[in-house]
């Protein structure tokens, strides 16, 4: 198996993950942010691109594999996380990433996304979230907020969404991220922790669709009020945000509380420390669940990154323990040791 922790004979550059295929995007569209970081993190990686496959399901973000100098598979409507399993066991040398939107990935695809996640399979599943079907021409999606209004909710959606970190940490999810579209740096380095994740990692990016839901996040991704309303976490740092990091998160009771630090009593002492690799899931899902309507900032970076076997690696073992108690490896071998009957 690769250990793509450590660098290869060759030094590869972003360019070399680039295709020749003209970018077909509308233009302001996340997806172009999303793609230029996936270069710019293969390259940090620096894994072959023949050691590469990135796998997609049917959406605008779907198209992704086409713009890759990798090996690659646009696959059908939600089974993109299947395909990326079946790659991924048959050949687990492979660097294997799934592109996927929230249509995509949450609703048609949500059985294989779940499974996937559960299993702990060695893929990276970039979930880019514009909480509309873009393709299709602006249905609202599983995540969409309710009373939104769509082609397909003219009166405002009755049903409450889904939130992608309640989907994975439920399915025992051993990573899960989230980061912004228009946070190239950031996301850069996320793309990459993932990649370096042993089992199912799991990115959120929060994307814009200009034409059909443009500016749903602008409330949080904005720079004039980005770090009062979202909390970059890092592991073994304070959860501190703000523009001048005087504001940290703080725990009252069973819940996460925002305090200005030197306000109410509170220091730094009292501000909690990031720590990803707590096996216990609560603090995690506590975390990815705050919003602003709950006065808790956005959290963005990685959330959750624990150790646990993965399916693949158990697959090939397993493999190799038949193996070496039958020494048959040929289908006619195999029949020849049954009764045999020649016709003449």
């Amino acid at each position: 198996m690769i250990d793509i922790n450590l660098k290869l004979a060759s030094s590869h550059q972003s360019k070399d993950y680039k295709s020749d295929q003209y970018v077909r995007w509308c233009p302001g569209c996340g997806d172009h942010a999303l793609l230029n970081c996936l270069h710019k993190a293969m390259a940090e990686l620096d894994i072959e691109p023949h050691m590469t496959a990135v796998i997609s399901g049917i959406g605008c973000s779907s198209r992704l594999p086409y713009y890759m100098n990798t090996y690659g598979f646009h696959t059908i409507h939600g089974r993109g996380a299947a395909i990326a399993t079946g790659v991924k066991t048959a050949k687990p040398e492979l660097s294997v990433w799934l592109a996927t939107g929230d249509g995509d990935c949450l609703a048609i695809g949500g059985n294989h996304f779940i499974h996937a996640v559960r299993r702990n399979v060695d893929i990276n599943i970039l979930l880019l979230n514009n909480k509309i079907y873009g393709l299709t021409k602006g249905q609202f999606s599983p995540t969409s907020d309710r009373g939104f209004v769509s082609k397909s909710s003219p009166f405002g959606t009755v049903e409450d969404p889904f939130h992608p970190i309640e989907l994975t940490l439920g399915a025992r999810g051993t990573f899960f991220a989230r980061c912004i579209d228009v946070d190239l740096a950031n996301t850069t380095g996320i793309l990459a922790d993932a990649a370096r994740h042993q089992g199912t990692s799991v990115v959120e990016i929060l994307q814009n669709c200009v034409i059909f839901n443009d500016a749903i996040h602008e409330n949080i991704v904005d720079k004039a009020w980005r770090a009062e309303r979202t909390i970059m976490l890092k592991h073994g740092e304070k959860m501190l945000f703000g523009a001048n990091k005087d504001k940290g998160l703080v725990m009252d009771g069973w819940t996460l509380k925002a305090v200005t630090i030197g306000q109410e009593g509170y220091t730094i002492d009292d501000v909690l420390v990031h720590d990803t690799t707590t096996i216990d899931n609560t603090l995690h899902m506590k975390l990815g669940l705050m919003s602003l309507e709950s006065g808790l900032p956005v959290a963005l970076g990685v959330i959750r990154d624990v150790k646990s076997p993965t399916y693949n690696d158990g697959v090939e073992e397993q493999i190799t323990t038949v193996q070496s108690k039958n020494k048959i490896r040929k289908l006619k071998d195999y029949l020849m040791t049954k009764d045999i009957w020649e016709v003449k």
